[in-house]
C-alpha cells in the first residue's frame, strides 16, 4: 500500500524524473535518505517502471498528432496490437469498449506523414476499420 508520501513522490517524479534528491526531499519535507529508499522501493515494487524524456513544446508543435479509432477482426486483435507496437509514430494505445476496439494515439512529422501512417494502420491484417481525428491543441496534459 502506497502512503501519502509515496503518493506526493511518485506526483513530483512525473512531473520531473530528472528531480534531484535533494531537490524531491525539500518539497516533500523528508531526508535525503528517505527519498532516495522511497524510490529504490518503489522501483523494486514495480510501482515505478522507468523514466521518460518529456519533450519541449517547440519540437511537439510541429508534429501532427491524431486519435486513431480502430476495430479489429476478433480472432486478430491481437495481432493488430503486435503490428502497431512496431509502428515507431504510435505514441499510445488503449483497448476500449464500446463501438471501436482500440484508440491509437499516433503522431507524425506532417500531414504527409500522418496520411501515410493512416492508411499503414487501415491496412494491418486484422483491421476492420478506422476512424481518425487530428488534435488541435492539448488543453489539460498531466
Amino acid at each position: 500500500m502506497l502512503t501519502q508520501a509515496d503518493h506526493a513522490l511518485l506526483s513530483l517524479l512525473r512531473e520531473n524524473a530528472r528531480a534531484s534528491t535533494a531537490d524531491l526531499a525539500r518539497k516533500l519535507g523528508l531526508s535525503r535518505t528517505t527519498v532516495q529508499s522511497r524510490i529504490e522501493r518503489l522501483e523494486n515494487r514495480g510501482m515505478i517502471r522507468g523514466y521518460s524524456v518529456q519533450l519541449s513544446p517547440e519540437y511537439q508543435q510541429n508534429l501532427v498528432k491524431a486519435h486513431v479509432l480502430v476495430t479489429a477482426l476478433p480472432k486478430f486483435a491481437v495481432r493488430v496490437e503486435a503490428s502497431l507496437r512496431k509502428i515507431p509514430w504510435v505514441r499510445t494505445l488503449h483497448s476500449v469498449s464500446g463501438q471501436f476496439d482500440m484508440i491509437v494515439i499516433v503522431e507524425a512529422p506532417s500531414i504527409q506523414e500522418l496520411d501515410r501512417l493512416l492508411d499503414e494502420i487501415g491496412a494491418l491484417e486484422g483491421v476492420e476499420r478506422t476512424m481518425s481525428s487530428i488534435i488541435l491543441s492539448t488543453r489539460i496534459e498531466r
